[in-house]
């Protein structure tokens, strides 16, 4: 099973530091999310980071970041947008209706369904699936090795996932929850934290 860390949708402080250390301690697959955030300021993040790690990372906007930084990808937030002209490159989407997996995954290499569970981070963002509709899509092949569960994913949760037939999970909230941003510089537990869901999923 696959383990993708979501950025948090804001930049902060200490948040190159706290990468680093996540990929040092073996993280394979991070994307880089903040919505409405100007470019220059995800560039600024990026420059901060070891180029060692580029070729683990994709970004879900300012797309022209995967071919100026080399980056591992690109990921289009919905199932209707199209993938950019001429794109060349590792591509995932995110789907949040069952219905849209088959096609979706013909043209990813993979692709999130968002919503399994209640989102920690966003109260608003509700699961969106019975366990029962989440079987009968995985009996069905619509979930598969190339399908990841986003949203309220975490250390709990993740065998149910497993369970499920995914092929990944999509950590955010669980894992940025455990640092305060405003109060704290010590990110010990969030890196600790990050340790018991890699173990996990692996």
């Amino acid at each position: 099973m696959k383990l993708i860390i979501m950025t948090k949708p804001t930049f902060f402080v200490e948040e190159d530091k706290i990468l680093t250390s996540l990929f040092d301690e073996g993280m394979e697959n991070l994307h880089l999310c903040k919505p409405d955030a100007t470019p220059m300021y995800s560039e600024r993040l990026l420059t901060l980071l070891s180029e060692d790690f580029y070729s683990k990372i994709s970004v879900h906007d300012h797309f022209y970041l995967k071919e100026e930084y080399r980056l591992k990808g690109i990921h289009i937030e919905d199932s209707t947008t199209e993938t950019p002209l001429k794109y060349k490159g590792r591509l995932s989407r995110t789907c949040r209706r069952i219905e849209d997996l088959k096609e979706a995954k013909r043209k990813c290499d993979y692709v999130f369904l968002r919503n399994i569970f209640d989102c920690q981070s966003m109260p608003e963002e509700k699961a969106s699936f019975t366990y029962e509709e989440l079987r009968d899509a995985s009996k069905k092949g619509l979930i598969d090795k190339r399908v990841y569960a986003l949203g309220g994913m975490n250390l709990d949760n993740i065998r149910a996932a497993k369970d499920l037939g995914f092929g990944g999970v999509v950590i955010c909230g669980d894992l940025w929850n455990r640092f305060d941003i405003h109060k704290e510089l010590d990110y010990k537990e969030l890196i600790a934290h990050f340790e018991k869901v890699r173990k996990a999923v692996g």
